[in-house]
């Protein structure tokens, strides 16, 4: 069976108007709860094995989440990962190579607020207290809406970076909104990625197209409760469902903008 597979992206004090941020304490009570009712966080090496293709789980074993972190926003270094690290929860950490230690000018400001990604040194240190650092992309390009050869510099540039930074090929991949199709699953294998995550609407488990449950600010107090009953059900998975058909809007204004793949502003950060 899969293990649930949590999707955050800013846990920081920092209000803005889109609903992805997870306040700090909120963000505790959730890990706190995990915790409690013994849960353990796996890695992407401990979740591949879990798959069905890999070792089935053990009879009577712990209970298990996946933790993951889209973007790589500098307030989790402050707010979510010494909390992660105190109970001895892995993490998966998502970042957009081009963009990292600089701030989000990718995304649409919907509340005029810029936040800043983590840098190299940061990341470094944070992998090796267990906090696993996988690609989001080099651009957070939308995948689907890229050419042949965008896809594949997209994909393979960005896990290039990340050896050469970290000293090792990530082996994750989270598809920039969620967004996967048939084509870009493909040139995820060609790239080399063992496993991939796409968003609410994903089904079964393919190593490279398995479900998330986002976790948004609405979410206050109903992550133990879905987690008891099911990670991917009711008005929570509804309501990320709702925010998964946003996020098109978001691109689509990126790419009014000129945020998109190949832009000045990409360029320059390579």
């Amino acid at each position: 069976m899969l293990p649930p597979i949590l999707c955050y992206h800013k846990v920081d004090t920092r209000l803005e108007l889109g609903f992805t941020q997870v306040e700090p304490r909120v963000f505790r009570r959730q890990i706190e709860a995990l915790a409690r009712h013994g849960y353990q966080a796996l890695g992407s090496g401990a979740l591949a094995a879990a798959l069905p293709a890999g070792a089935p789980p053990t009879p009577g074993g712990p209970r298990t989440v996946v933790i993951s972190f889209d973007d790589g926003y500098a307030a989790l270094a402050r707010h979510a990962f010494p909390i992660l690290a105190h109970h001895g929860f892995r993490a998966l950490v998502f970042v957009i190579t081009d963009f990292v230690g600089r701030e989000n000018t990718w995304d649409v400001q919907y509340g005029w607020r810029r936040f800043a990604h983590l840098g190299w040194d940061e990341l470094g240190i944070w992998q090796e207290r267990g906090m696993e650092v996988h690609s989001h992309g080099a651009t957070h390009a939308r995948l689907p809406w890229l050419s042949d050869d965008e896809i594949a510099d997209e994909l393979q540039r960005s896990r290039e970076t990340i050896r050469a930074r970290l000293g090792s090929p990530p082996a994750a991949l989270s598809y920039p909104y969620g967004a996967v199709d048939a084509r870009v699953r493909r040139h995820a294998a060609q790239a080399g990625y063992a496993l991939a995550f796409a968003g609410p609407t994903a089904r079964g488990a393919d190593p490279l197209c398995l479900p998330r449950r986002p976790v948004y600010g609405w979410d206050r107090f109903a992550l133990p409760l879905a987690l008891g009953a099911s990670p991917l059900s009711g008005a929570g998975l509804a309501m990320a469902r709702l925010a998964s058909r946003c996020a098109v809007g978001t691109a689509a204004i990126q790419r009014l903008l000129g945020r998109r793949y190949g832009s000045r502003e990409s360029q320059a950060g390579r």
